[in-house]
């Protein structure tokens, strides 16, 4: 989708008129069915009168093409501004520019991150011409006409407002990343001039752009080659026993869409059943096959884990083209993927974006976009009152959309030492379902409960001695006030002389796998779909237990931030039966969630003392 086409003449035309913004703010509504910020629409016109600067007093071409605010499919991201035309060797060729109002940068020890201010905040991004460079690689990577037809793709990036004389973003330490896409600064708009000029000599009417636009979304032949080069031989992913029959089943289907039709595939399973083994297997498999594929997950954690595992040789920005979230999917063309492989499908929402105000339903999106797709869900961990992936939900939007709809189950337990006991006594405990796992005798799984914080963190931290595989986490109880002051502590027992903050908030979807993440607690969302070898468990005062024994939950002690169970006021006041049925339900599959994601063991803290002891009888 491109919210802006012309020509270079068209588009001085329109900024010259001052209809750009008028023309981009109404094109993006028609396209998006969403409102355009003011902040975004002052962003515009001061980012394209900059360049109306560049582009008229330039030696291109009148009838170069232009195009503002490209979105690149299936991700959430946006080419800024894009010229395009024939450079000096005939080729079609484009130049993409990354548009930035910064007006200062800081340095920092990590390659192509640097500081700015956004709002009121400084905070850690990446540097411009990374960001500029990563577009053109996904593009070559992806994009059928620019792999194929050879279309040279120029990135660079324009700071309009950033004086050369701060230094930061063309110090040594980036130039790596200046090199493959120029940075370009305020005193540098004739550099840029003579950096379009020289890539586009003539013009094309913008055809170039069109066919970019148009074309097939396709992984390269170099891309699935290299990341099946990298599965092989990881134990990781190594699929026995019925994740093999869901795997063959799955490719199947995706062989036989050209003669039977749309097909949905719904797999069923427990934690560690394997789930997200197969879709990875299932990813590498379809990319040989030279599909249009992508692994979907709704939480952005198992997304990160993964595309870190299978980093090698290969840029990680070409493997995170693989991986998407499910609200990127909300404009997608019908059938525009092969297949999509949807895993932890019980965490899809119903609507998309920051706001939770675009597209109809994420479930009816991506069987729409896809000619084959397979949702691997476990309804019972579901954990915000958002959560609407149940088989039920997947099948009626698959009928609607008259697809061959089949079920098939993983039942296998390779997590919790591979007892199902485990699994069945802690519904019974948690009081989720009636089952005849009454205590844990006889069952080969390493479970302790703790009288004080501090001492389940003492045997947490032993055990992660051995491999890096043991983490704290806790129900989102206490709120996240490091965040704003990392001199701040979040969950703190002053009692028991235990102070700890969140998960590590930069880059906190790679907290399950950092050595340094043993010193702070995880939550749900930075491990749910991943599994460790060891889990300590801290329950909060959200469920306690009554003189009778019945387990009680409270949505009220829950942290403020916590969107898990945002609205559950409005939910219990319109239905009040219904709404505490749901939200007892989001309260115990937390916990059901973060207390299965140990392997070899599951260790408790519970801050309510009646329930540590109810869970001591129970044991």
């Amino acid at each position: 989708m491109i919210i802006y086409k012309s020509t270079v003449k068209g588009f001085l035309g329109d900024v010259d008129s001052n209809r750009i913004g008028e023309i981009m703010v109404d094109t993006y509504y028609k396209r998006t069915l969403g409102r355009v910020s003011d902040a975004e629409v002052n962003s515009w016109r001061n980012s394209l009168s900059a360049m109306e600067r560049i582009v008229g007093r330039s030696d291109l071409p009148t009838d170069a093409g232009i195009a503002i605010e490209y979105n690149i499919p299936a991700t959430a991201k946006r080419v800024d501004f894009i010229v395009s035309g024939y450079s000096p060797n005939q080729k079609p060729s484009i130049a993409i520019i990354e548009l930035k109002q910064w007006e200062s940068a800081e340095i920092t020890a990590k390659d192509a991150i640097v500081k700015t201010r956004f709002g009121k905040s400084v905070v850690e991004t990446t540097h411009p011409s990374y960001q500029a460079w990563s577009y053109a690689e996904l593009l070559k990577s992806f994009n059928v006409e620019v792999y194929e037809k050879n279309i040279e793709i120029n990135p660079c990036a324009y700071l309009h407002n950033y004086n050369s004389q701060n230094g930061v973003l063309n110090d040594v330490f980036y130039s790596s990343h200046t090199s493959l896409a120029p940075l370009f600064l305020r005193d540098d708009a004739d550099a840029l001039r003579n950096f379009l000029s020289a890539k586009i000599l003539l013009g094309d009417s913008g055809q170039t752009i069109d066919r970019i636009e148009k074309s097939d979304v396709k992984p390269s032949k170099q891309l699935s080659e290299s990341i099946a080069m990298m599965l092989k031989g990881n134990p990781e992913f190594t699929m026995i026993d019925e994740q093999k029959i869901v795997f063959e089943e799955a490719l199947y289907l995706s062989e036989q869409v050209k003669k039977a039709g749309k097909s949905v595939l719904i797999v069923e399973g427990g934690p560690g059943t394997g789930k997200s083994v197969v879709a990875i297997n299932l990813l590498v498999a379809l990319l040989n096959k030279n599909l249009n594929v992508r692994y979907v997950s709704r939480n952005a954690a198992p997304r990160a884990v993964f595309e870190s595992k299978l980093s090698g040789t290969l840029k990680k920005t070409k493997i995170s083209s693989l991986f998407s979230g499910s609200s990127s999917f909300y404009n997608s063309k019908q059938d525009e993927y092969d297949v999509l492989l949807i895993d932890e499908a019980h965490r899809l929402n119903q609507f998309s974006g920051l706001y939770g105000n675009l597209g109809e339903n994420q479930v009816k999106e991506l069987i729409h976009a896809s000619r084959s797709s397979v949702f691997f869900l476990d309804e019972d961990q579901r954990v915000t009152l958002k959560d609407v992936g149940t088989g039920e939900e997947i099948e009626r939007w698959a009928k609607n959309a008259n697809a061959n709809i089949t079920k098939l189950k993983l039942e296998s337990q390779f997590r919790c030492n591979g007892s199902d006991g485990y699994l069945a006594w802690l519904d019974q405990i948690l009081q989720i379902r009636e089952t005849a796992n009454y205590n844990l005798e006889g069952i080969d799984y390493d479970f302790k409960i703790f009288d004080s914080p501090s001492e389940l963190r003492s045997a947490i931290q032993e055990k992660n001695k051995i491999s890096n595989k043991a983490r704290l986490v806790a129900g989102y109880c206490w709120e996240w006030k490091s965040k704003k002051d990392p001199k701040d502590f979040d969950i703190t027992f002053p009692e028991d002389n235990f102070s700890m903050k969140w998960n590590l908030s930069e880059d906190g979807s790679l907290w399950i796998l950092k050595p340094e993440s043993i010193d702070q607690i995880g939550c749900i969302h930075t491990c749910q779909g991943l599994e460790l070898d060891y889990v300590g468990v801290i329950i909060g005062p959200d469920i306690t237990v009554d003189e009778s024994g019945m387990l009680l939950t409270d949505a009220s002690k829950r942290a403020k931030q916590d969107n898990t169970i945002k609205g559950y006021k409005t939910l219990l006041k319109n239905h009040p039966v219904d709404g505490a049925k749901m939200i007892d339900m989001v309260i115990k599959n937390t916990y059901r969630t973060l207390m299965t994601r140990g392997m070899k063991g599951c260790y408790v803290y519970a801050t309510d003392r009646a329930l540590r002891e109810y869970l001591k009888r129970k044991v």
